[in-house]
């Protein structure tokens, strides 16, 4: 077998491991924003804007990170980062480099990968699949 083949073979755990930490990270931006940690809630923002992208990425990042729910917290974690992109980047110039959104950019396709691909190994979601045949 080929190293190739061998790192093949780890694709449903890096996934999972890629999902777990996408999910830490996303959850603790909720966390600035609704609990008021990290720093605190960021300047400049209407609060139901705040309130609203904080609980989605709050229970969404909670949610992804259990690999419960995944496909769907994640899909909904996507479109949020496409609308804070649209919505709050964008408008400062075409490229993300320059307007500030690129982590809205890699979280939105990251968010869009892992709902398409599930949550590779190590979900809750497996084992109610596991349970279910």
């Amino acid at each position: 077998m080929s190293v190739i083949d061998r790192f093949t073979l780890q694709a449903p755990r890096l996934l999972a491991l890629l999902r777990i930490l996408i999910g830490v990270m996303f959850a603790c931006h909720g966390a600035q924003k609704v609990l008021g940690m990290f720093g605190g809630i960021p300047p400049g923002a209407p609060a139901w804007i705040i309130w609203t992208a904080g609980l989605i990425e709050l229970v969404g990042g909670i949610l992804i990170t259990l690999g419960l729910f995944t496909r769907s917290a994640a899909f909904v974690s996507s479109g949020l980062m496409a609308f804070a992109y649209f919505m709050g980047h964008a408008k400062n110039g075409f490229w993300p480099i320059t307007n500030g959104g690129e982590l809205a950019i890699i979280y939105c396709w990251l968010f869009l990968f892992v709902a398409a691909q599930g949550p590779g190994a190590w979900g809750l979601d497996n084992l109610w699949r596991r349970r279910a045949t």
